[in-house]
């Protein structure tokens, strides 16, 4: 009997998991953008939002009309530099053409719900990083400089915890001016896949940045990243296998 359980719960274990992604497209912002679209960043104070399984946090300060965590975008302006178009993916639109998409600023975090595992996104930058990185403003360099010869590198990482413990990092390069050859320099404007099943054990990833381009208060270069298509994996819980192990013996003792 024992042989048949075994070899029952490692078939199940084996078995691919049902992934959900989440894509954002259930949520509906309501403050619009003058330049077409809307967004929703806290401002109603819920402190989050969430759509299918996942639930995102976010901090707003009604006295200064500040805000971090991850909001929430449909606006589409790629042309338009600074702040007042933060909320606007550089690719023009959510993934694969989508109209939703979520905006994480400065350190955000996801929390990985009890019964899923991480597995993969996609991310670009929004058009706020990136028309600052390529062409400068009052707070940020230019990347590459003037002669586009500085070795300028903007990255977002990833840092899976478990009970509060790091488990590893994934590190993406959103602008990278570091090559020999300038023509080789890259930012990035269209959506990217990045895998995170490296850290599918953990129960939350962090999001930070790293830049060359730094003052005295820290990274000047804007720390936005945008994001869609959370591609999460549901895990069987542990007694879901056992049943599933056992039911073939039950099955033979009821035949014999």
């Amino acid at each position: 009997m024992i042989p048949r359980i075994v070899a029952a719960a490692a078939l199940l274990a084996s078995l691919p998991a049902l992934a959900v992604t989440v894509t954002f497209e259930d949520l509906t912002p309501s403050t619009a953008y003058a330049g077409g679209g809307a967004y929703e960043n806290g401002s109603a104070l819920a402190g989050s939002f969430t759509s299918g399984p996942l639930t995102l946090t976010n901090n707003y300060n009604s006295s200064w009309g500040s805000w971090s965590g991850w909001a929430f975008s449909t606006t589409t302006d790629i042309t338009t530099p600074g702040y007042d178009n933060q909320f606007s993916a550089f690719a023009g639109s959510g993934a694969a053409g989508s109209a939703t998409y979520a905006i994480a600023y400065n350190d955000s975090t996801i929390a990985i719900p009890s019964g899923y595992q991480i597995a993969s996104l996609n991310l670009t930058n929004t058009t706020y990083a990136a028309l600052s990185m390529r062409d400068g403003d009052a707070f940020a360099k230019q990347f590459g400089g003037t002669s586009g010869d500085d070795p300028d590198l903007f990255q977002v990482v990833f840092t899976g915890y478990l009970s509060g413990s790091s488990i590893g990092t994934v590190t993406f390069d959103l602008a990278n001016y570091t090559f020999s050859d300038p023509s080789l320099d890259y930012l990035v404007a269209d959506w990217m896949e990045v895998d995170l099943s490296s850290l599918a054990a953990a129960d939350e990833i962090s999001i930070t940045f790293t830049s060359t381009d730094v003052g005295a208060w820290g990274i000047n270069t804007p720390t936005y990243l945008a994001v869609d298509n959370i591609v999460l994996n549901a895990v069987p819980e542990p007694s879901i296998l056992l049943l599933g192990a056992l039911a073939p013996v039950a099955l033979l003792r009821r035949r014999r």
